[in-house]
């Protein structure tokens, strides 16, 4: 079965919200990336919940944005806490968007992805788990000042 353009996309932006999620959860629960991998992989891509199916997600971008994410966390952080205002580190933002933060920074910083698209995609997972409020706008504004930081060549 080939995939259009559109069906790609759409797996591409479910891998980056599981990606956020199983990120949450491996803080939460100190689960290592590679349990938390597997449950993904076997439980929630495509899995059926009451009346409601999962998305599939693009597996290797999943394992990807969590494996980078883990193995360059300090330097991640770092970049958040540059971005964040002074005396407010990233300790101190609420633990889904530290997870937002922690994916996008991975994919900014380890793929070629087109930054504009990184933020475009995280802030589209930001207004998925914050549908009312200012989250959306304030994980835009670190985003572009990571990604302005880490891929200047790109602005």
């Amino acid at each position: 079965m080939t995939l259009s353009g559109n069906q790609k996309r759409q797996m591409k932006s479910a891998a980056r919200l599981f990606a956020v999620q199983a990120l949450y959860q491996m803080e939460q629960t100190g689960q290592t990336v590679d349990r938390v991998r597997v449950e993904f992989e076997d439980h929630r891509f495509g899995e059926e919940f009451d009346t409601h199916t999962m998305a599939e997600g693009d597996t290797p971008l999943f394992r990807k944005l969590i494996e980078d994410a883990v193995n360059h966390q300090a330097a991640i952080d770092q970049a958040t806490d540059r971005a964040l205002v002074a005396k407010w580190p990233i300790a101190r933002i609420d633990p889904t968007l530290r997870a937002l933060f922690r994916a996008a920074g991975a994919e900014l910083m380890q793929s070629a992805t087109p930054p504009k698209v990184v933020i475009v995609e995280f802030v589209d997972v930001a207004k998925a788990f914050f549908p009312e409020g200012d989250e959306a706008k304030f994980a835009n504004a670190v985003l572009d000042h990571m990604a302005r930081e880490v891929r200047p060549e790109a602005f």
